[in-house]
């Protein structure tokens, strides 16, 4: 009886239902936990209890979080601008191509919705935990939302950042709920001009920030009389942000809150209809249409019926894809029931041919971080703006004897920042295995493009690159590009570049750099893989010996893929010398106890010429100097901290200890532990280009902090 008791409960008790229970009961404990406060005001006094925080004021310095907007006043005053962290929160990836539409197909839209937002997230310049939340399947994304339930939400830094990296659009949230909303929507609708006002003070927003637009979420009854206020705003913001930035987007959403679910069975609720009600359709129809007239698109609801996508495309006409039925994972009331189930309600979207909007998927980070091969890092860490470019992998689900598994590894040593691709299994002598890494439309110039890629692998395994080119006029063609001939597979391939020099590194053991130049003038790269396969003896008689023993027998596979590099074989970075940047230290404060200190402090740097930077990362190191080692500019400082190469010429300098990395010109330095027997503290700044290629650390910006008397 019990065990029917909890699969009914858990039928209709669900995460939102809980979390409706948690607000509820603190709604109630709050006034009594007041009441309790003013008749025994001194109780508190006999315990010895830490005080509260202070409440978070943005204008002080402090270590640079991403934060919402929470009032309408806040919002109107602009004082975000102001803040110590706005500089902090600017995204400095682009979107590739600029100002593109979205492509003429059902799309995917997925709705961030992690534990309220600015979790691990709003931590700018990195946190310590490598599970944190992250998406990894960004080539299946064409706009990624991310949702809380504040009032203005602003995607962190690092979203938008990754997602552009991936060609994926990163949209902000606007939502009103409950009664505290309404009372916003009274005073954003209540003229004309205020609805304008609003809406450019968004538009501003996401222009400053970097990010493409808005999803616009209002959960409230609005006065019949404000409805073409509202429609003023949808417009007007609309119309502001496509013509402030080309290509950007503003969704209407109709996504039932989490009340609502809870008492489904009592209230027959929609979303803000023309007639102001609040009254989900769960459809695109003639009451929301409106809205979806003056906007890029519209969110559904997650309650619709098979056949609501259907009518829905019929009722948009041309513009079907720009119609997102929403799908809930966590299953509450979605079509399909969600979850593990998810594909029921894709699958008849799909047949529909519309686009689909899922919310709250629960799907950069690592346990260390290397520059060139070398070991930096050895903490867990995560940065979500640092994901590399995500691989397109294929997976394999009846293994045989060659069989290699592919899986993006954040436990080996890496090449670069915290992960790699691993291969591993068997694989037979002559054998070999081709795998997908990326799929894309890169078009090839008259230049020669160097191809630049690090492996490491054990006993004879071997890993090539094939790389496939299609040309209206000369049709498809593939090149492998492998360290030796291979003549048992070479005949699959139109051509093989053989990579007769590959480079190894003494502060990298077991790192080996292929690089080739390829001239594909009139090509377009369409595809890269991976090529497993195990190394052939060199020596005639020892191929013979090999061709007599049993070579069909499968021999253990692994090698890891650290990074993979294109570029132009011209093109070289050319770094300013330390003498062309300004670099400053402000907002110095002091800590610590008696024989250590701590100091926190921002660095921020710019280029003298008034030129914006055009590099876009830098890496951030800090030597602490003592008396004894104190050094002249450009001679070594011997120390066992860990460092990168020297701009990948071979050579290594030491320069001290990674603080982290920072994509803005500004870096913040947290309480820093300083002993007694350090006088001085010199932090490096080394800019790094697209490719990968790294400033000299002599020839770098620094800025020197004499901490002696202090």
């Amino acid at each position: 009886m019990l065990r029917l008791l909890l699969y009914f409960l858990r039928l209709f008790i669900t995460r939102r239902t809980l979390l409706y229970l948690h607000h509820f009961f603190t709604s109630i404990l709050k006034p009594i936990t007041n009441l309790i406060a003013k008749i025994m005001p001194n109780q508190s006094d006999d315990h010895n209890s830490d005080p509260s925080p202070p409440p978070f004021d943005p204008s002080k310095p402090s270590i640079p979080i991403s934060y919402p907007i929470n009032s309408l006043e806040d919002l109107d005053s602009a004082s975000y601008f102001t803040s110590f962290h706005y500089p902090f929160n600017k995204s400095t990836v682009p979107l590739h191509p600029p100002n593109s539409a979205l492509p003429p197909r059902p799309r995917l839209l997925v709705c961030h919705d992690m534990q309220g937002g600015y979790v691990d997230d709003k931590w700018i310049q990195g946190g310590h935990n490598s599970g944190a939340y992250a998406i990894w399947h960004w080539y299946l994304i064409d706009v990624f939302v991310y949702f809380s339930h504040n009032l203005v939400t602003l995607p962190p830094p690092c979203w938008t950042n990754t997602a552009h990296r991936h060609g994926v659009k990163v949209l902000g949230t606007f939502i009103t709920e409950w009664d505290e909303g309404a009372a916003i929507c009274k005073k954003l609708l209540s003229t004309k001009e205020s609805a304008h006002k609003y809406a450019e003070r968004l538009a501003e927003l996401a222009v400053a920030l970097g990010f493409d637009g808005w999803l616009l979420n209002l959960e409230v009854k609005v006065d019949i009389g404000q409805i073409p206020n509202l429609k003023e705003f949808v417009s007007h913001l609309t119309q502001t942000m496509h013509s402030s930035l080309p290509g950007s987007l503003v969704i209407w959403s109709v996504k039932r809150r989490s009340r609502d679910l809870i008492m489904q069975h009592f209230l027959k609720y929609d979303s803000v209809t023309i007639d102001g009600e609040l009254s989900w359709q769960n459809q695109l129809n003639e009451k929301n249409k409106p809205f979806f007239d003056i906007s890029d698109g519209i969110f559904i609801n997650y309650t619709w019926k098979e056949d609501y996508p259907k009518l829905s495309a019929r009722v948009a006409g041309d513009r079907k894809f720009d119609v997102y039925m929403g799908i809930d994972v966590f299953g509450r009331g979605t079509f399909g029931g969600g979850q593990w189930t998810t594909n029921v309600a894709l699958d008849v979207i799909k047949k529909d041919d519309v686009s689909a909007a899922v919310f709250a998927p629960g799907w950069g980070r690592g346990n260390h971080i290397s520059i060139d091969g070398v070991q930096v890092l050895s903490t867990q860490w995560n940065n979500i703006s640092s994901q590399s470019f995500q691989p397109f992998l294929e997976y394999v689900d009846d293994p045989t004897s060659n069989t290699i598994d592919v899986r993006v590894d954040c436990s080996e040593v890496s090449f670069s920042g915290g992960g790699n691709l691993t291969f591993k299994g068997t694989l037979e002598a002559n054998a070999y295995v081709s795998t997908r890494l990326f799929l894309g439309e890169l078009f090839m110039g008259g230049l020669p493009v160097r191809f630049t890629y690090s492996v490491k692998s054990e006993g004879n395994s071997q890993l090539g690159l094939s790389l496939e080119f299609s040309s209206e006029m000369e049709g498809k063609k593939k090149l492998l590009l492998a360290s030796q001939e291979t003549n048992q597979f070479s005949s699959k391939f139109d051509e093989t570049i053989v990579l007769h020099q590959p480079t190894k590194s003494d502060m990298a053991p077991g790192w080996i750099i292929q690089e080739s130049n390829i001239s594909m003038n009139g090509y377009t790269l369409t595809e890269i893989r991976a090529i497993c396969y195990r190394k052939q003896p060199e020596n005639s008689e020892h191929k013979s010996e090999a061709r007599s023993k049993t070579t069909q027998d499968p021999a253990e596979y692994f090698a890891v893929l650290g990074h993979i590099s294109i570029s132009t074989s011209v093109q070289k970075t050319e770094f300013p010398p330390s003498t062309s940047w300004i670099v400053e230290g402000k907002d110095v404060e002091w800590g610590g106890s008696q024989g250590s200190k701590t100091l926190s402090l921002k660095i921020s740097w710019k280029l003298k010429d008034g030129w914006s930077s055009r590099f876009p990362r830098y890496n951030i190191y800090v030597e602490k100097l003592t008396k004894q080692a104190v050094r002249p500019q450009g001679r070594k400082l011997e120390t066992p901290a860990l460092a990168p190469p020297n701009a990948r010429n071979g050579k290594t300098e030491v320069a001290g200890e990674y603080l982290g990395e920072s994509q803005v010109e500004a870096f913040y330095v947290s309480d820093f532990i300083i002993s007694s027997a350090i006088s001085s503290l010199k932090y490096i700044i080394q800019p790094c280009d697209s490719g990968g290629a790294s400033q000299v650390f002599d020839d770098a910006p620094f800025f020197q902090f004499n901490v002696e008397g202090q």
